[in-house]
């Protein structure tokens, strides 16, 4: 099972920006693709957007799209999440997580990172 680890959340004003970071390690499956999901305190976990490892095809969820910018870096095994424009709302527990294909349903993603706290300042 792939492990996932993410990092650079933080404290952001509204408006600022961040970028979170996902790095994979151990064995992995072929073809697969990695999410971010976020988790506000007594919400579900939602999805936010999606890359595929093989053709870097992404997609996002309405909310973060032509905000959030989702991509990755192969030289350096690792993933990103840039986030522009933020807002308070986009306060939650950010999560990259593998799955064996690009869907945006949490329940067929099978490796989970352990999150790291994004909170945005109104």
């Amino acid at each position: 099972q792939v492990h996932l680890a993410e990092s650079g959340g933080g404290l952001a004003q509204t408006g600022g920006s961040l970028t979170l970071s996902c790095t994979p390690s151990g064995p992995t499956s072929n073809p697969w693709a990695i999410g971010w999901f976020r988790q506000a305190p007594g919400k579900e976990r939602d999805f936010v957007a999606v890359i595929s490892t093989i053709n870097s095809a992404t997609y996002y969820s309405d909310s973060v799209r032509g905000r959030f910018t989702i991509s990755r870096d192969n030289a350096k095994n690792t993933l990103y999440l840039q986030m522009h424009s933020l807002k308070p709302e986009d306060t939650a527990v950010y999560y990259c997580a593998g799955a064996p294909r690009m869907t945006t349903n949490p329940t067929e993603y099978d490796s989970w990172g352990q999150g790291t706290q994004v909170t945005v300042s109104s």
